[in-house]
């Protein structure tokens, strides 16, 4: 959470049901991932793999003078050496578009073939962040769409520039992320303050030192022009997309800039483009605060609730769990890492994601466990939320290029005494919640790199009809971020979905997957305002 979290959909989701059934069991073992290659100081090969060499960064320009040779590249498409289903390739774009003749970075991109042999086009996909691997997001599936969706398109993922296995972005070595994401308490006098800024300047000049030359070069908007040379390359004319949370934005700029290319774009879980960082930050802590009061209902409603029989019992109880966190963290399975307030926050924010069968239970049993004095069921939780691994290694560097995508993309000019004369707002808006995300932009304003624009409204003017999906119970991107959006887009077409899941497209509702299958297979848009419960 906070800015350097903010809008983040959970890229490990696909092997989190592991995790949920095992602490669902009273289990005591670490999350079960999937092998996957350390990506913060690998170099890309032709086969969407990381060579054993070092990450140099961007490279020198001299094969490409314009933008147009970048479209003419060919992706030299190989079977992908973890898994021989996809295909892996990589694209080259410019560092800086402005410049297309000098340095040049890399985007790994993994192809699933449709299902049926025969692809209509290509769908690419990106599942959120800033950070999320849209190159792991591809392997997934009907995770990702239907089975009529996947037989029909071949489903094509990217790591966003600076992020995994593309040219990536380097703060923090693991040991530093671990103090980094750890903290994040509640800020209760001017020492706690000075110190979330001290935190926030050691990360920028980790930035600075090993990723300098990128971080003029992160924000959103060079991810859209990225996007638009990964579709020529693919041979269509327009772009075919599904963007979830985050990935709503990218698909916002993209038809803001190329409103001719954008073809059937579904923006689901959508981030408004017009918020500054605070008023991001606000929203999210005000839909995790919703969210929670789902689970609290829920839970009095059990035959045993770990927080108690009564909705406000339930939440005292979770209020003083938290207090008591705060002034002496809990013990886990690691005697070196205890369980910090701001890494229980996370525990209890990633199962408000998922729809309640899913998410609920598990925060009940870590929860119970935290009551009992052991942290590690909402320290799984917590690792699960940063892809940390049981070896103390991070599964890509989602944690550092959120940081640095979000201040290029919503820039603060506001002073160390206006941050923290808003923290009775967010508390006000979130009693849970508002405290842990109130100093988000405390890194932000101190960033180095200038932003190339601020927040602002898009209209896609001349862009076909574009779908955005919302979900009114959404936790972390509020369903007033879909409706402005959809209105804000000429073209943009509202489907509500009445639930409470972050993002509503696969996620179990029928209604909401015929609908947009409808628009992505037959060109069939829902009617404006329609509603699926």
């Amino acid at each position: 959470m906070t800015r350097r979290r903010t809008s983040a959909l959970i890229a490990g989701l696909a092997g989190l049901a592991l995790l949920l059934s095992g602490c669902s069991e009273g289990s005591d073992s670490e999350p079960e991932t999937a092998p996957s290659e350390s990506t913060e100081t690998a170099e890309q090969d032709g086969t969407g793999e990381p060579d054993n060499g070092e990450q140099t960064g961007p490279s020198p320009g001299g094969e490409f003078t314009s933008i147009e040779d970048y479209h003419a590249q060919e992706l030299d498409w190989a079977t992908c050496e973890d898994d021989d289903q996809y295909q892996c390739a990589t694209l080259t774009v410019p560092l800086d578009h402005d410049d297309p003749a000098g340095q040049t970075i890399e985007i790994a991109v993994l192809r699933s073939p449709a299902t049926s042999g025969e692809a209509q086009g290509s769908l690419v996909v990106n599942p959120g962040g800033p950070g999320g691997s849209g190159v792991d997001y591809a392997k997934t599936g009907d995770q990702i769409a239907t089975e009529d969706v996947l037989a029909a398109y071949d489903v094509v993922g990217f790591d966003p520039r600076g992020v995994g296995r593309s040219t990536p972005i380097d703060c923090l070595d693991d040991q530093e992320l671990d103090a980094y994401v750890s903290e994040g308490g509640t800020p209760e006098d001017e020492e706690d303050i000075a110190d979330a800024q001290e935190i926030g300047q050691e990360f920028i000049e980790g930035c600075q030192a090993n990723s300098g030359e990128m971080l003029p070069h992160l924000g959103t908007a060079d991810v859209a022009r990225d996007l638009d040379i990964l579709r020529a390359t693919l041979g269509e004319e327009q772009l075919t997309y599904l963007g979830k949370s985050y990935g709503t934005f990218i698909g916002a700029l993209y038809a803001e800039l190329f409103p001719d290319r954008a073809g059937r774009l579904v923006l689901d879980g959508a981030i408004d483009p017009s918020l500054s960082g605070r008023e991001l930050s606000l929203g999210q802590a005000e839909g995790f605060e919703v969210a929670l009061s789902s689970f609290l209902d829920w839970c009095v409603e059990q035959e045993s609730c770990s927080l108690g029989a009564s909705e406000s019992e339930a939440r005292s109880t979770l209020e003083q769990l938290l207090t008591d966190v705060e002034s002496e963290p809990l013990p886990t399975d690691d005697s070196e890492r205890p369980l910090t307030s701001g890494l229980m926050m996370l525990g209890v924010v990633l199962p408000l994601y998922l729809p309640a069968d899913q998410g609920y239970p598990v925060l009940d049993q870590a929860l119970s466990r935290a009551l009992d004095g052991d942290g590690q069921g909402l320290m799984l939780l917590a690792d699960t939320y940063l892809m940390r691994n049981p070896d103390g290694s991070y599964n890509g560097n989602q944690n550092e290029a959120i940081v640095a995508v979000n201040c290029l993309d919503r820039p603060s000019d506001a002073s160390v005494e206006e941050i923290e004369g808003g923290v009775a707002e967010f508390e006000e808006a979130s009693p849970t919640f508002g405290s842990f995300l109130a100093l988000g932009d405390l890194t932000c304003a101190q960033w180095p790199a200038e932003p190339e624009s601020e927040p602002a409204p898009v209209s896609a003017d001349g862009a076909e009809p574009i779908l955005v999906v919302g979900t009114t119970g959404d936790p972390a991107t509020p369903y007033e971020w879909a409706e402005s959006l959809a209105e804000q887009l000429s073209s943009g077409v509202l489907l509500t979905y009445e639930g409470a899941v972050h993002t509503a497209y696969r996620s179990g509702s029928s209604c909401v997957d015929e609908r947009v299958d409808a628009y992505l297979l037959g060109d069939e848009t829902p009617q404006q305002g329609e509603t699926c419960t």
